[in-house]
């Protein structure tokens, strides 16, 4: 899809939860983007100003609608989509409408789906002449950062990518008991459960492998849960001591028996867990190689900020990537779209396009 630059795009923002509102406030500040729609989950949301549901200063005019033919006829450029977890035919319904999709909801590549469910959205690119991308801040931004990384290498034999912090402040009890926290370790198939709520990790290691020009012989994943010692009352949850205080997982890619990237999580949930590895408190980004490369990212407040803690920073940090995406996505060939295949991804100066 082509588009006039000078010429804001229009775009519609589905849900406002967590992610979701930050994306939403960006869209309202940019003078390149417009917004037409708001899809609401929520039946509270439902005829409420954007600008409300964002927190942004001014109204919008634009109230939140839970009425996807109407959003749908609005005939938008492009959706920003941040449910908790995506839904195929809510895509396909997006891009064979000619919508082109920018999404944090467990998606980079798509192959963990389906084969018979990714081609269903690839058929829908074909037949809307539009694109998915799929970001975040880990999986995506901080994948994009290690194979930046790998360019100064001569020769790699591993990268290593792991999202090592404290998850306390992130009140969704369903994501947390998703991923194993105030559950027995020895609860049959958790592991497995957990592998499949993180899938879209492997996502990511198939991406950078491709972006590396590399083909993979195997995705495995392997998990360590640590068991906290005393009780937590998180509010939104509980951590009793004896259940899971601490997760720390990868997805693998395997070249025969070498490891070559390893994508993954050291999170904590209260106060009495010491997990596996010292806490970084941020993104740690390993190469090992020729030479070898290493980079912590840490995201910090900002002047100004009087929002709540570390995961409100992080909920920023993670709707931004696909946000600032939209005008690349827009003009990119229709179909799956990765950030390997997109020009560098940038955010817009204070007060600019």
């Amino acid at each position: 899809m082509t588009y006039d630059a000078a010429a804001p795009l229009r775009v519609i923002q589905w849900t406002t939860g967590n992610v979701g509102r930050r994306s939403l406030h960006a869209i309202l500040s940019r003078p390149d983007l417009e917004l037409v729609g708001v899809y609401a989950h929520g039946p509270d949301k439902v005829g409420v100003d954007a600008a409300e549901l964002a927190g942004h200063p001014e109204p919008s005019g634009v109230l939140a609608t839970d009425d996807v033919d109407a959003l749908v006829a609005l005939r938008p450029d492009a959706c920003v989509y941040n449910p908790l977890w995506s839904s195929t035919d809510e895509l396909v319904r997006l891009l064979e409408s000619g919508i082109n999709v920018c999404t944090t909801a467990g998606w980079i590549n798509g192959t963990k789906l389906d084969p018979a469910e990714r081609a269903r959205v690839e058929d829908a690119c074909k037949r809307g002449e539009s694109s998915i991308f799929g970001s975040g801040a880990h999986p995506g931004m901080t994948n994009i950062v290690a194979l930046a990384l790998t360019a100064s290498c001569a020769s790699i034999d591993h990268v290593r990518i792991t999202e090592s912090v404290d998850c306390s402040t992130y009140a969704s009890a369903e994501t947390q008991s998703a991923m194993g926290f105030g559950k027995d370790p020895a609860t049959p198939g958790l592991a497995e459960s957990v592998r499949r709520e993180c899938e879209v990790f492997a996502e990511s290691v198939a991406m950078m492998a491709d972006a590396m020009k590399v083909t993979l012989d195997r995705i495995d994943f392997d998990v360590t849960f640590t068991a906290a010692t005393g009780d937590t009352d998180l509010g939104f949850m509980q951590i009793p001591a004896g259940t899971v205080g601490g997760v720390y997982g990868y997805h693998r890619g395997w070249v025969g028996e070498d490891n070559l990237i390893s994508v993954g999580f050291n999170w904590v949930m209260g106060d009495h867990v010491t997990p596996p590895k010292p806490l970084k408190h941020g993104h740690d980004i390993q190469v090992f190689g020729e030479p070898n490369m290493r980079t912590v990212i840490h995201c910090l407040p900002h002047d100004g900020w009087d929002e709540e803690g570390f995961m409100g920073l992080g909920m920023i940090y993670t709707a931004m990537p696909v946000t600032n995406a939209v005008p690349s996505v827009v003009a990119a060939p229709p179909g799956i779209v990765t950030l390997a295949d997109l020009p560098v991804i940038t955010a817009r100066p204070r007060g600019h396009r």
